[in-house]
């Protein structure tokens, strides 16, 4: 990418980052520490690497992005609203009653939603299935498993893994979101689970860890998974920083489900456009 298509990709980022708070307001609360932290990855995927019709999100010939960890929904709503997959008007009706944006991802409800997430561990193993049903196809479409750091705590999690591997998915890519918090503690407290990059090459996949929040580094993982002639799976670890772009919520102890004061999403918003205002005119 060029440096003005990385600053245009950037801007976007900001744009889903921003969309996420003001879905956050309408709650008063959510999962918004994931949403700031995973930006830079959903900007990556829906707007440089996925082919997708905002038009038509059942078309055929898309590739899959299946949200495993579901109750990162607000922040996939975000990246499908600057995608124009789903109209920005809809964020003010974010997870009330009759909403097609609830506030875990159900594929009944959502345009681009492909699975109903949440119970954590099921979509890499979704996945694998999609994977292996598009290649018996012939499909030249790839598919994105997007899960969290804890679902490596779930034991068919590394079955789903092991089968991928077996079957050589050259066209599963699965997204880890390294940010190190679970409901109940830091990630690694609950379960270690390094050295990771060597479990998943282990496994029989090709590896990347990269900074999640360093949008160079993350649009080149995911031209070198895409491109990759090998007829293996494809694992990108992201490591991120929960709440990032907003300093007073990445300091924040536990950020794995966020209840915000009232004044406190006008004081966020204030803190990225500044941020962003400050970058257009660097």
């Amino acid at each position: 990418m060029t440096t003005e298509q990385l600053a245009a990709l950037a801007h976007r980022a900001y744009r889903i980052r921003r969309y996420a708070l003001q879905m956050g307001e309408v709650q008063g609360q959510g999962y918004i520490g994931q949403a700031l932290g995973y930006a830079d990855v959903l900007a990556a995927a829906y707007l440089h690497a996925m082919n997708i019709d905002p038009a038509n999100p059942e078309w055929e010939g898309r590739d899959r992005f299946l949200l495993s960890h579901g109750h990162y929904a607000i922040a996939l709503y975000a990246a499908l609203i600057e995608a124009g997959v789903i109209a920005v008007e809809e964020l003010e009706s974010y997870g009330s009653d009759d909403s097609r944006l609830p506030m875990s991802g159900m594929a009944s409800y959502t345009p681009g939603m492909e699975i109903s997430g949440g119970s954590l561990g099921q979509g890499l193993s979704i996945a694998v299935g999609m994977a292996l049903g598009l290649k018996q196809k012939g499909g030249k479409q790839f598919v994105y498993n997007s899960m969290s750091d804890g679902e490596l705590d779930e034991g068919a999690t590394w079955e789903a893994a092991m089968s991928a591997s077996h079957h050589g998915l050259s066209n599963l890519i699965c997204l880890v979101d390294i940010n190190n918090q679970q409901a109940d503690d830091n990630s690694n407290k609950i379960l270690g689970f390094e050295p990771l990059a060597d479990k998943w090459d282990a496994f029989g996949w090709h590896v990347q860890r990269v900074n999640g929040n360093d949008l160079p580094a993350v649009v080149a993982a995911f031209d070198a998974a895409r491109n990759l002639d090998e007829a293996k799976p494809r694992v990108i670890l992201f490591d991120t920083l929960m709440g990032k772009g907003v300093p007073f919520l990445e300091q924040r102890d536990k950020t794995h489900f966020i209840r915000v004061e009232a004044s406190e999403w006008q004081q966020a918003i204030a803190i990225l456009d500044a941020a962003n205002l400050e970058e257009c005119e660097s």
